[in-house]
């Protein structure tokens, strides 16, 4: 299924969300994301406490797209909030897809408000190689500029 979520530069952007992971019927992945070929980028838009599905659904997108490619550029999220996990098995496949993904991706824009967005990079950057930057949900253009920048950039919060 095809969703047109946003135009870049003129020309349509479109988010594939296809389902390898059964949800139960009637209910929607609470991660959305848009996986930008050409640049290298993944955007993820949660929209409620995380599930187990949605990282399975998104690792095998991630998996096929790093097989070409080696690494992502950057990954950008995007939420007013972190909004938890449904469960605990939630949590673990979150862990589990950081665990296996986090050494190829450069760059991290985390595009929220709240304390745990805000303390996020500073304690990441103890543990990930990708650098990690926080930006105020209303700033998403200047973490999409972060992005498109190469080499070391600074790593403080841009409000």
């Amino acid at each position: 299924m095809l969703l047109n979520m946003h135009t870049a530069k003129d020309v349509p952007v479109y988010a594939m969300r296809e389902i390898f992971a059964p949800l139960p019927i009637g209910e929607y992945p609470m991660l959305n994301y848009e996986l930008r070929h050409d640049e290298g980028i993944l955007v993820l838009h949660p929209e409620g406490p995380l599930e187990a599905a949605d990282f399975t659904t998104l690792a095998s997108q991630v998996d096929t797209y790093l097989a070409g490619h080696g690494k992502l550029h950057g990954v950008l999220i995007h939420a007013k909030s972190f909004p938890g996990w449904k469960d605990f098995g939630a949590m673990l496949a979150h862990l589990k897809f950081l665990k296996e993904h986090i050494q190829r991706i450069e760059k991290v824009a985390v595009v929220a408000d709240g304390a745990i967005a805000s303390i996020m990079p500073n304690i990441a950057n103890h543990f990930v190689h990708a650098q990690v930057q926080h930006f105020d949900f209303t700033r998403e253009d200047a973490a999409w500029d972060w992005l498109g920048q190469s080499g070391k950039a600074q790593m403080n919060s841009v409000a």
